[in-house]
C-alpha cells in the first residue's frame, strides 16, 4: 500500500493507478523542498513495491528502501544506519501513526539534524468520500492542535491531482479499486481530473535521543 493510499490488490491496476496519481511530481518535488534529498542518504521505510523510492532516484537521491514486515537480514541491514541516515521517507504507511514506536525507530536512523518526512493524506479534496473512514483521522492529525504538530512536526499540505485520460478509464480505475463509490465520483465528475491532497509532515532530529516515542 504505501506506493499509494489505498491498497490495490491487482498489480495491473496498481500500476495505472500509480500513472493517475500525481503524475505532475509535487509529492517528490515536496519531498526534494523540505529535505532536501537529492544528494542525501535516503531511508524510505515501508516502501511498498518501490515506486516513491524510484522517484526520489530519480532527482538525485540515494535510496535505500525497506518493505514491510522486514526480514531477519533486511533487520540487520536497517539497524546499520541507526544514527545515519540525512532523511527518512515514511510513504503511507499504517504503522506510523502519531508518536508510534515506528516514528520513533524511524527518528533513531536520522543523523543529528536529520529529517524525518511523513507522508498522509490530508482528508479536505476531490476524492476524500472515497474513503469515508479515514477523513476523520486524517483531519485530526492534520489539526494545528492534533498530534503530529503537537510533537514538534510542521505540515505541508500538496494539492495534487488524479488525472485521467478519458471518462472510461476513470470509471474503469475507479470502480475497480472503489466499486460503487467509485462509479458514482465518475459520474459527478465535470473534468478529467480530481483534486487531491497531501499531508507531509516534517520536522528535524535533535541533537541526541528521541522524541515523540511511545511503547
Amino acid at each position: 500500500m504505501p506506493d499509494l493510499p489505498i491498497a490495490i490488490a491487482e498489480p495491473q491496476v496498481e500500476e495505472a493507478f500509480l500513472r493517475v496519481v500525481d503524475p505532475e511530481g509535487k509529492i517528490p518535488a515536496a519531498l526534494e523542498a523540505l529535505g532536501p534529498v537529492a544528494g542525501r542518504d535516503v531511508i524510505v521505510l515501508d516502501s511498498g513495491n518501490g515506486f516513491r523510492a524510484r522517484q526520489l532516484e530519480e532527482i538525485g537521491a540515494r535510496v535505500t528502501a525497506f518493505r514491510w514486515p522486514l526480514a531477519d537480514a533486511e533487520a540487520g541491514q536497517l539497524a546499520e544506519w541507526v544514527g545515519r541516515a540525512d532523511a527518512v521517507v515514511i510513504p503511507w504507511s499504517e504503522m506510523a501513526g502519531p508518536r508510534s514506536r515506528f516514528i520513533a525507530d524511524a527518528n533513531a536512523l536520522l543523523r543529528p539534524g536529520g529529517r524525518l518526512l511523513i507522508i498522509h493524506d490530508y482528508g479536505r479534496d476531490d476524492v476524500w468520500g472515497l474513503r469515508p473512514g479515514f477523513r476523520e483521522q486524517a483531519v485530526a492529525w492534520s489539526h494545528r492542535r492534533g498530534p503530529f504538530l503537537m510533537d514538534g512536526f510542521r505540515i505541508r499540505v500538496v494539492h495534487c491531482w488524479w488525472t485521467f485520460e478519458s471518462v472510461e478509464q476513470a470509471r474503469e480505475l475507479l470502480g475497480a479499486v472503489f466499486g460503487a463509490a467509485g462509479e458514482e465520483l465518475t459520474e459527478s465528475m465535470k473534468r478529467l481530473r480530481l483534486e487531491y491532497s497531501v499531508a507531509v509532515y516534517h520536522r528535524s532530529a535533535p541533537d541526541s535521543g528521541l522524541v515523540g516515542s511511545e511503547a
